[in-house]
This record gives structure tokens, sequence and C-alpha cells, in this order.
């Protein structure tokens, strides 16, 4: 795509974003009126500029624009999923809801309920998604019938090299083009190479007179960096001079589980190396919707609350909350609420009945565990008893999904690494393990199906397991 076509598709976008923006703050205004529309339309109709409001509203215009900005909304998505994109609207909206809240309460606009602002969001996202789908869509179509294309040299004529250019052959939506490799192995391109069909353009010598007047846009290097550091760097600096984009298959380490992203660190290029998917940006939507939910059921359940501390005090002496130390975020130790459920001396009574552990591994479960009060007994089996630990999720110490937080006693038993992984996430409320059958499955394939909620998680994957919880709490599943 011209630069030229790029700015006009750049402006219709920002454009369409802002009246996007305005019809769905009229359509939750609409549909905030409930079944007063008529008077809605009538009183719209009426409405006059008012230069006041006509500022503020260039304000939130400005603001929304500069969030959707910054959020990289109009930055190139070529090389982006659906899921990505997705992430990045969503977070651009609740950032801009935000926003709008804001405004409303600084300047008293009255669209402050939080049904407006719900409407707003839901359908901001709604419009924003569909509009970026359709034009993925458009583009995808474009490139596959040979426009908007982007033309790459591959840099190495390896196997790895090999497999990249398969892969962006097949991935004819993405519209890249191969020109060829460029290698020192000119005169004998191996036996795969020459299988291949792709051609060598250019040695690693003549490559800056074959970058000077060749139509490139990327150069992608695939030598292995331990051997060809030196070569690397080379190609590097002259496409930087060129202003070529440079892509650098790396091989540095090849973690066997986390993946890489490059980034910079106070001015200094870094490549980190995570595994799961919960990144710094989707971990703050996570923990948004943590408070959010935490907060909403705190004040639906106040009276389950309530009846569990009186449920505790009419039956047995001692706290009303037991409150023990367990294993956070890496490692760190947090102070976990619950309801009493055994005697007040339960913990130092645990060492007489470590025989007795009916787990396999490191945690410490004992199905008819004696030192469980008359009380307790309800409250483990409905779960009613883990309700306090919304609170640790306010406190930002939990999730509400998330690998249970073990006990220190369990942490110290620990004797497999990579068990471990586990707290390299926030622990939560509910986990897959308590849908699965708690301590009706082992210990490893507990810690298995931790891992695969580290290795798989999205938004839709923690709500997925809130809504499984509650038919898992209502059948009681290995509630001990």
């Amino acid at each position: 795509m011209s630069l030229r076509r790029r700015q006009a598709l750049l402006y219709a976008m920002r454009l369409f974003d802002v009246l996007a923006m305005l019809f769905c703050l009229f359509l939750a205004a609409f549909m905030e009126s409930g079944n007063e529309h008529a008077r809605f339309f009538a009183h719209f109709l009426s409405m006059r500029v008012r230069v006041w409001n006509f500022l503020i509203f260039t304000v939130f215009v400005f603001v929304w624009s500069l969030i959707l900005e910054g959020s990289g909304l109009y930055a190139s998505k070529r090389l982006c999923t659906r899921s990505e994109e997705i992430y990045d609207i969503a977070k651009a909206v609740s950032l801009g809801t935000c926003a709008l809240f804001a405004i409303a309460l600084l300047f008293d606009t009255g669209m402050n309920s939080a049904v407006f602002l719900g409407l707003f969001w839901a359908a901001s996202c709604a419009l924003m998604i569909f509009s970026r789908l359709v034009l993925k869509l458009v583009l995808k179509r474009l490139r596959i019938s040979g426009r908007n294309l982007r033309y790459v040299l591959l840099v190495g004529a390896n196997l790895r090299a090999l497999r990249l250019a398969g892969m962006l052959e097949t991935s004819a939506g993405l519209g890249y083009r191969i020109l060829g490799f460029a290698d020192d192995e000119c005169q004998a391109p191996s036996r795969e190479f020459r299988e291949s069909g792709y051609r060598l353009v250019s040695g690693l010598a003549e490559l800056p007179s074959f970058l000077r007047g060749s139509v490139i846009d990327e150069v992608i290097i695939c030598l292995p960096l331990k051997s060809f550091y030196q070569e690397a760097a080379r190609v590097i600096a002259f496409c930087e001079e060129q202003g070529i984009v440079v892509r650098v298959l790396t091989d540095l380490f090849n973690p066997r589980l986390a993946r890489s992203k490059a980034a910079s660190f106070e001015g200094e290029s870094v490549i980190s190396f995570y595994t799961g998917n919960m990144e710094d940006e989707m971990a703050f939507i996570k923990r948004a919707m943590d408070i959010a939910i935490s907060f909403v059921l705190i004040v639906i359940l106040s009276p389950v609350l309530l009846m569990a501390v009186l449920l505790i005090k009419l039956t047995s002496p001692g706290p009303v909350f037991f409150v023990q130390k367990r294993v956070g975020l890496n490692k760190r130790r947090i102070s976990v609420y619950k309801f009493r459920t055994m005697v007040p001396d339960a913990e130092k009574k645990q060492a007489e009945l470590e025989a007795l552990n009916e787990m396999s591994g490191a945690a410490f479960k004992i199905k008819d565990d004696p030192r469980v009060t008359s009380a307790g007994k309800f409250l483990r089996k409905t779960s009613i008893d883990e309700l306090p630990q919304l609170f640790n999720v306010l406190l930002g110490d939990m999730s509400l999904v998330g690998p249970r937080p073990l006990p220190e006693r369990d942490f110290e038993n620990f004797d497999t690494d990579w068990h471990r992984r586990r707290f390299s996430v926030r622990p939560g409320i509910t986990c897959t393990w308590q849908i699965s059958g708690r301590n009706n499955i082992s210990f490893d394939r507990w810690m298995e199906l931790d891992m695969e909620y580290i290795d798989r998680w999205s938004l839709w994957l923690d709500i997925k397991i809130l809504l499984g919880t509650i038919p898992a709490v209502l059948r009681g599943s290995g509630a001990a």
C-alpha cells in the first residue's frame, strides 16, 4: 500500500472511530431511557448546543482519539492475531470509558451511571471490533489478489529459514512476497534448499549492493546468531541506515516453554522470556475484572457472609475468621482469609494427623478431618468458607481465578521444580482443579491442571471457570 493510501485509510479510520463513539453515546442514552423512548427523542431534538457543552465534548473527543492512538489501534496489524487486536480494542475502549466517567463526574454531565457506561462500553467494543474484523478481511482479500504486498528478503538459507518461507507462502493473507535468500553458501547450497525452488540472490558480502538497488520492505535475519553475530550485526546496521524494517529469527537460547518479546528498557533493547499468556497488559484487564466482580459479589452475598458469622459464633468458641500464611505470586507470603471451619488449635494438631494424609505429593487433605466443626462441614461443603477471600482479591493478593494458594507447609514439601511455575501468576479463589473434582484427583494431576491454566490463559477461560464453579459448588464435588 502506498504512503498516500495508507494515510487516507488512517484518516478514515480515525473519523469512523469518532463517529462510532458518537453513535454509541446516543445508543447508550437511548437504551438507558427505558420505556421513555418518545420523551428521549423529544428532548434530544429540542437540545441546543451550548458553548460550554461543546468545549467539554471537544475535550472528550480529543482524549478518546489520544487513547485509541496510544493503544496502537492505528499501527500496522498485519502480523497481529485476531485475539490480540480484540484485546487492544477492549483495552482502549475500557480506558476511554474511564475517561468518560471522569469527565462526567468533573463537569457533572449526567453520563456517569453504571448502566449508561456499561452500555456505552459494550456498544463501542462491539462496533469497533466488527469494523476492524471487516477491515482485516478486506485487506486479506486485497493481499491474496496481489495488492498491498510487502517484499521480503531472508538472510540465511538454513532449514529454519526455509520453514519460515513456507509459512509466509501459505499465509497469503499476510501479503508477504519472498524475493529470495542471501547467504554465503551461494556456491554450494544445501540439498534441501535446491529442492525448495527458492533462489539465492546475494551473498552476505554483496548484500549492501543488492539492497541499494532492490525494492525491499523487510529483511528477516535467519542466521544462527551464536556463530554469525558479526554478519547479522552488519546487516542490521546497513538496513538501519536505509530505513528498511529488520526482523530477527533468534535462536540464542531456544527455551522450551517461554516465549520471547522484544522491548526497550531505559533506552536499551532487551528480549524478555515469559511463560503463559498473562502479559502485563492482559494482567491489567484481569485485575480490573477481579475488582469489579469481587466488589459486586461482596455486596450481593453480604447476607450469606453475615449468616456464616452467626453460625460460627453460635456453634463453636473461637474467632470467626481463620487467617493463614500462604504462598502467593512469585512466592510472596500472603495472609489468606477464610471462615473458621476447624477447632481453634487445628494447625497445632496437624502434625499428629500427618499419617492420615490422603493426598499424594506436597498437599495435606483428609476427607473426614476430625478437626472440622459441625458448622464447618456445612461451610466447606457449600464453599461458603472461601468467600472472605473476596477481600483478598480486592487487596490484590489473589485473583478470582488462578492456582489455589498453598500453605507454607505444602510449599516446603515441593520436590519438583516444574510444580513451582504455578507461583508465576496470582493465586485464585477458584481454578480448573476446583471444578474438576478437587480432592478426588491426584496431586500431580492438580499441578498439571495449573500448568494448563497458565499456558492457555485468556479472559474467556476465566469466565468459563467462574461459570463452571457454580455447578461444582452446588454439587459439592470434591469438597472436604
